[in-house]
Parts: C-alpha cells; structure tokens; sequence
C-alpha cells in the first residue's frame, strides 16, 4: 500500500537524543516537521540501549559493592541477594518511562512522528517503509540522525548470544562465571563494574598499552586501580586471535606477554568501538558524501554535501556523545532557520566507572603533544573533608590552564560524581574564565565542588588543604 505524501519543511531521520532534539527545537521555531523512527520506541541507542540502561544498572549494582564495604563503619549487612528479572523490570521501567516521555512531547509539539525506515529517494525526498506499507515524505530540509552500533569483528561474530555487544549485554540475561571483555575502553570498562559487582570473574582484554586511553593517565590511575582490585584480570597489549563455540563456553584464542592463551569463558563482550549506521539509507541518491570509515561528511554548519541534508550525532563521526549530538541538533536546525551557527563548544567526556572520570578541553597529554604552553595543577581527594565523610578519597581534581593568561584550557575529575562536578569546568570554559575566577569563586563546604577551587588556589601555591611546597617558595 502505497499512502499520500505528506510535504513537511523539515524531516528528521532517527529518534535518538540528537534527532528528538532536532525535531523538538524545530518545532518550537514554528516550522513543520516529521519524525521518522525505524523502532517503535523514540529514543535511540542513548535511552533505550545505552546511556540510560547502563547508567541505571551501574547505580543499582553500586549499592551491592557499598554494603559489601560498609562494615568498618560499622554497618554489616547480610550478603545481597539478586534478583534478575526484578532488575530488568525496574531497567526497562526506566527506559519505558522516559521514551513514553519522548513521545507524549512530540505529540503536544505538533511534530509528526511515522515508524519505519527511511530511505533517500532523492535530495528532497525520503520513502519510508512503514508496517502499514510506504510513505512518502517531500520536504524542503533533511536532518540525518540515525546513530551508530556496536563493531563486531567477523573474526568474533559466532552467531552465538553468549558473544555479546553492549547491547545484549545490558539485558542482563544471566549472570556468567566467567566474563572476556574485549576493549578496555569506557564502555567496556562501565559494564565490567557491573557484572564484577554481580559476581562475575571479569578479564579485560585491551590492545593498546593503557585502560581508558583517551584520558589523561594520572585521571585514570584511580579507576584502574579499583579495576584490579574488582576485576579477575586487565591485559594490557594483549591481542584476542580466534573465538569458537565450546559446548555452554567460548574457547578464545589470544596473545598476552609473549604466550599464545587458550581459555575458556561463559560469556565475551566485544567493545571494541561503535561503526556508522550510514549503509541501506539511499545516500547515493543525494549529494551526500561518506568518508572512507562510512561517516557522512558534514561542514561546521552540519551540512553535507548536499544542500538540503544535515547530519548530527554519531553519523558524522568524532566524539559519539548524546550530549554533543544535542548540540549539533541545536545548531543545524539554526542554520536551517537562516541564522549562522559553528559548532565552536566544549564538549566535556564522562566515564561512568567507579570511580567516575570526566574532562573538558584539553588533557594534559594533548597539551604536551601539540607543544601548546601550559601549566598543571592538581588537588587529591585525600585532603577533600567531604571525600572522607563518605570514604571516596580516590580522587584527584586536575586544572591546565595558559601559564601567561592563566585561562583555563583544560580540566580533568576523577572521583565520585565526576560526572556531576565536570560541568562547572565546563562552563568556566565557555565563559573564557581564568584560574582566578574558579579560585575567587566561593564553594559551599563540605562539598566536592570545593576540590575545583582548591585545585584552582593550588595553582597559585595557596590552597588551604593542600601544600604546595615550589609556589609556596615563590
């Protein structure tokens, strides 16, 4: 069945954070939009099967490792019990909860949402197949949004459920003995908290010489540090060769310091990193052009080749945040509007491991790879009250700032709420603040805010708990 077009001024393609976000903001601008969402519930990768499953399953397993950690305080709990499918409903609750809040906001907005596939039948027209059969929608501006997915190596796709992506394995279907995490990169690493706290025997497998190794290594020390200490075992250097089905187990065939490894484990997840969702879209009938890695390229404005397609989020590649795919939202429907909006904004990182790791600007490796001149402060948790109130003193708050302006150019948390306290430096950023500004800005007490300002008076060799012997000498 064949259905009347439907003519729109803007057609958003993909429902997830940065495509709702698009389509929303259009809306609210007054113009006309439609929707298009191949899965039945909005929200994309980041709701439905990734920043908010796995951040509500790192929170609920959190409180396991605290009773289990809680009797020097005094407090003795009896051994947790688990209940898996109790788990799962209270996952999916979540999940259910705030798509079904998606979808209610796009209905007060007039924005018209269609479930299907979509597919480029030119530069100004999408077909979209639909259970109902195909729709047709003409319009006068595109905004690609259709996401990534987890990379699976042909060399791992057994077709067996128990190799699992992240995606599986946020279902949580069952609790393995034994876990192979192939990459120790941050979605690697989050889930393997989760399914160490569950009882798992977790080893990280990773290629590279470092855990998380996009941050700065002094930042990440502390969460490695409670990884080996949760985790069966980190291989760094280490290479996984051949899988193969064994009965209920995956045989795995790996390199590690110099040895060939036969093991075998209940479950593997491969996190090796998210590849585009640009095939099957009908690109080829537009101007549109892929890079070589199959990302859509865009200019600063969002814009493809194409002059009425835009793409945002993880489809044009670099940084695979919700958050920077929200932005990138924000600006093209601008463009589209007729103003004229670069994408020039700080994009903070989180690591939502335990502890938890955060930055914005630039690391201090990058400082010192790019010879940018630049000057290092840090404050240790260790001498924060309000760590020591509740026993997080694995942490460390770290300023880069210009040694002649002194304006901030990077910062850098690891510890408790990381996540939570990155945004300050953000700002701080944004605004063009100086190391000044953050120190002359007063921070309730006791909070870890305050690890900000005393990294900031650090930086001038006067913080009040910490001691800085080189400035103080100055």
């Amino acid at each position: 069945m064949i259905m009347d077009p439907i003519k729109t001024q803007i057609v958003v393609v993909g429902a997830g954070p940065g495509g709702y976000a698009a389509a929303f903001y259009a809306a609210d601008l007054g113009m006309k939009v439609v929707l298009v969402e191949r899965e039945k519930r909005l929200g994309g990768v980041c709701l439905n099967r990734g920043c908010i499953p796995s951040k509500a399953l790192l929170y609920a397993t959190h409180q396991i490792v605290n009773s289990r950690e809680s009797a020097h305080r005094g407090i003795t709990f009896t051994e947790p019990k688990v209940e898996l499918d109790k788990l799962r409903m209270w996952k999916d609750s979540i999940i259910e909860k705030l798509a079904g809040g998606v979808a209610t906001l796009a209905k007060m907005r007039g924005v018209t949402v269609i479930t299907g596939r979509g597919y480029f039948e030119g530069s100004n027209k999408l077909r979209v197949e639909t259970e109902a059969g195909q729709q047709f929608v003409e319009y006068e501006k595109a905004i690609l949004a259709v996401g990534s997915l987890p990379a699976m190596p042909k060399a791992f796709d057994l077709g067996n459920p128990r190799v699992m992506t992240s995606t599986e394995a946020l279902e949580v279907t069952d609790i393995p003995e034994s876990l192979l995490i192939v990459g120790g990169g941050y979605i690697g690493m989050e889930l393997g908290f989760v399914y160490s706290a569950l009882g798992s025997k977790v080893t990280v497998v990773e290629a590279l010489d470092a855990i998380l190794a996009g941050a700065d290594a002094d930042l990440a020390r502390p969460v490695v540090s409670n990884a080996k200490k949760s985790f069966k075992e980190i291989r760094l250097k280490a290479r996984v060769g051949k899988m193969a089905t064994v009965g209920k187990q995956i045989k795995v065939e790996s390199e590690y310091n110099g040895e060939k490894l036969t093991e075998l484990y209940d479950r593997v997840l491969v996190s090796v990193g998210r590849v585009p969702n640009s095939a099957d879209l009908g690109l080829e009938n537009t101007k549109a052009v892929l890079d070589e890695k199959g990302f859509v390229k865009v200019n600063d404005h969002q814009l493809t080749d194409d002059p009425s397609i835009y793409a945002i989020g993880d489809i044009v590649g670099g940084i695979m945040l919700a958050h920077k795919a929200h932005k990138e939202a924000r600006n093209a429907v601008e463009n589209i509007h007729g103003e004229d909006v670069k994408f020039k904004s700080v994009i903070p990182a989180v690591v939502f491991t335990d502890p938890e790791l955060a930055w914005c600007g630039i690391t201090e490796a990058e400082a010192k790879a790019q010879n940018i001149p630049h000057q290092v402060a840090k404050f240790p948790w260790s001498a924060s009250g309000r760590a020591l109130s509740f026993d997080r003193t694995d942490g460390v708050t770290k300023i880069i700032a210009d040694p002649e302006t002194n304006r901030v150019l990077g910062v850098g948390i690891c510890g408790a709420g990381a996540g939570e306290l990155i945004a300050e430096a953000v700002l701080a950023m944004e605004m063009g603040a100086t190391v000044e500004d953050i120190a002359l800005t007063i921070h309730p007490h006791p909070t870890l805010s305050e690890t900000l300002m005393e990294c900031a008076d650090a930086f001038y060799g006067h913080a009040t708990h910490t001691f800085t012997k080189k400035k103080a000498a100055e």
